[in-house]
């Protein structure tokens, strides 16, 4: 059974793409991992839908902090943002549905922190403004497949609108 996870790249992915679970690109998890039956062209269609209205976001790097049950990850956290916190809010309604197990933490989890997990290859730093405009829906396969993960679909966040200068 699938276990897929919805992230905000940092620097936009394609699909088809695959990388080893320390290689993971700089992301924002959108929706934690969660189990599916679901056909990824279903999920994709019902981001899709849901993250049409939705403007691209520009989010500000906070502070560091220690995540994971050991509190042994190091992540820079978000500031809240409530343009995240409401794309968070539509992912979650628009995957639930797909979901072997709606109940399972993924969507009923107490706080939504938004955050960036450093890699061994790059992190992001307090203050760092951060361009979010894609949404991308990847495979979360067992950390033994050689390929690694795979983005299953992307979805384009709608671009912002700028005001003209006087």
């Amino acid at each position: 059974m699938p276990r897929l996870v919805v992230v905000l790249p940092l620097t936009p992915l394609a699909v088809g793409a695959t990388f080893l679970v320390r290689d993971w690109p700089l992301h924002v998890t959108v929706l934690a991992p969660f189990l599916t039956d679901a056909a990824p062209g279903a999920i994709r269609e019902a981001l899709a839908a849901s993250a049409s209205a939705v403007p691209a976001l520009s989010v500000v790097a906070g502070g560091a902090e220690r995540f994971g049950r050991r509190h042994d990850i190091p992540v820079t956290v978000l500031e809240p943002d409530p343009g995240l916190t409401a794309l968070h809010d539509l992912v979650v309604a628009a995957v639930r549905p797909f979901a072997t197990a709606p109940g399972e933490a993924a969507f009923t989890g107490t706080e939504f922190r938004a955050h960036v997990t450093d890699k061994h290859h790059a992190r992001v730093n307090t203050g760092d403004i951060l361009e979010l405009g894609q949404i991308a829906l990847v495979d979360m396969a067992p950390r033994a497949d050689p390929a690694g993960r795979a983005v299953l679909a992307t979805i384009p966040l709608r671009p912002r609108s700028h005001s003209a200068r006087p």
